[in-house]
Parts: structure tokens; C-alpha cells; sequence
């Protein structure tokens, strides 16, 4: 009886933490947003924390919306594709990625695009401002292909749409709660907001997604958000799995000041 009572009040152990694959580290970087200058000072110091730490299969992946917003979308995904020579590195599709290459195929699409930061992506492949103005809708969609390749284009179009690593989900947007993983539908990947960042409950994977802004890395246990809001507060967030651990590093910029980088618990 009494060793009935005991196990009845003997603390539960306490359930593993979500975890990557053994000997596996990943870092994943959120939303850029065409802040080259804060993707430069975060491709630095990844290459320096992976080469203090060795020994691992490392794995780099971005959130999407690379471009669109800030300065130099053009930039951003050169310099994606340049460091993808070197190392492993996976891009996620972002719904700003999806709304460009959209603008491609109806004037209506361009002119979303436009009122969501694609007149700032139009700029950084090379159209001066003043041409920019002189242009009608009809003008600018006529243009577009020759100011952005095909091949540039069809790059973007490769982009993946979800990765899994052990316990976690990368992601875009979110996922839709209610739909198993196997079923999701692209355009919640891309676009969800509401039906995902309400859902309090268990999810399939700890998601680790971009898309909405938060002020700092947003932690519910079910999913983590990473989209520190780059392109107007100066702040690019990755997060760091290794094992079940967890890490923050993030570049951030002030008005025309230098690039700084902050670590764990110094990360805003």
C-alpha cells in the first residue's frame, strides 16, 4: 500500500525536449526583407560560430520574404545564392516571393506587389527612381522581364514550401492546425496568420516560422517566431538548434550606425 502511495506522489519525469538529429545544427534565419546590410553582418558571424564549434553536419535555412521593403532585394538573393556555393543552404518560399513572381503574369498582381514593398525590389535590379516615375502600370509590366531574368525568376520558383529536422517544422507562415502535415495547402504555408497563431494546442512539429512581426523571438512552446521585423527595426533574428538546445544570435543596425551582434541572452 505504501509503495502504491509512493508512486502515486513520485514526480513524472519530465518530457523530452523537442530536439534535431544528433550531430546535426541548424541555423535559420527570418524574414530579410532586402536588408542586405544586416544578411552580410549575419553570414559572418554564422561562419564564425560554426567554425568555433566543429564536428557538426550543418545546415543553414531562410524563412523566405527575402525580398521587397528594404533597399536591396537584388542583393540579398545574390548573396543567397553565392553562399549557397559554399555551404548547405535551403530557402523557403516567403508569400513576398510568391506576390513578385505573380506581378510577372497580371498588371493587378504588379500592382499589389507594388503597394507591399515591390517598388523597393523593382529599384535594387537596377531602375533609377526616375524611371520608375515616368512609368505607367502597363509600362512597368511590359518591362519586368528583361529587368528581372528568367533565370533569377525561375530561382525564386524553386524555393521550398516546408522542411522538417527531427522534432521541428520550418515554414513561411504557419501551418494549418487542423490539416495533417502531408496536407497542407501552400497557401497557408505562405499566408496563414490567424487560425495558426491562435491555435494554443499540441502540433505535429514545434514550428519555426517567419511572417509575422514580433518584437523578439516569440517562444509558445508549439511554434517559435522569428521575424524580428528586419526591414524597419534594424533587427535579423536565427535562431540556433543543436540536440534540444536553443540559441539566438542577431544582427542589428540603428539609423546609419555600424552592424552590431548579439548572442543568447543578450538577443533582443
Amino acid at each position: 500500500m505504501f509503495n502504491a502511495l509512493r508512486n502515486i506522489f513520485r514526480p513524472r519525469p519530465k518530457p523530452p525536449l523537442p530536439a534535431v538529429p544528433d550531430g546535426t545544427r541548424y541555423y535559420v534565419i527570418g524574414d530579410i526583407h532586402g536588408r542586405l546590410d544586416l544578411f552580410e553582418a549575419m553570414i559572418a558571424e554564422i561562419e564564425a560560430d560554426d567554425a568555433a564549434r566543429p564536428g557538426f553536419d550543418t545546415q543553414v535555412i531562410l524563412l523566405g520574404d527575402l525580398v521587397d521593403r528594404g533597399p536591396d532585394s537584388a542583393g540579398v538573393v545574390a548573396r543567397a545564392r553565392k553562399w549557397q556555393k559554399k555551404r548547405k543552404v535551403r530557402v523557403l518560399a516567403g508569400n513576398h516571393e510568391e506576390m513578385m513572381l505573380g506581378a510577372f503574369e497580371k498588371p493587378e498582381v504588379l500592382r499589389h506587389f507594388l503597394k507591399h514593398g515591390g517598388r523597393e525590389t523593382i529599384l535594387s535590379y537596377g531602375l533609377s527612381k526616375k524611371q520608375f516615375n515616368a512609368m505607367n502600370l502597363d509600362e512597368l509590366f511590359a518591362l519586368m522581364p528583361s529587368l528581372i531574368s528568367k533565370s533569377e525568376r525561375e530561382y525564386i520558383a524553386g524555393f521550398e514550401e516546408m522542411i522538417v529536422a527531427g522534432d521541428y517544422l520550418f515554414v513561411h507562415a504557419g501551418i494549418d492546425p487542423a490539416v495533417p502535415l502531408e496536407e497542407q495547402q501552400r497557401r497557408d504555408l505562405l499566408w496563414i496568420r490567424d487560425r495558426f497563431l491562435k491555435h494554443e494546442g499540441p502540433l505535429d512539429k514545434v514550428v519555426v516560422h517567419g511572417h509575422t512581426i514580433f518584437d523578439k523571438v516569440m517562444d509558445c512552446g508549439n511554434r517559435i517566431g522569428i521575424d524580428t521585423g528586419a526591414f524597419r527595426s534594424g533587427v535579423l533574428t536565427a535562431l540556433v538548434l543543436e540536440a534540444d538546445q536553443r540559441r539566438v544570435i542577431q544582427a542589428s543596425r540603428t539609423d546609419n550606425g555600424p552592424v552590431e551582434v548579439f548572442h543568447g541572452e543578450r538577443a533582443r
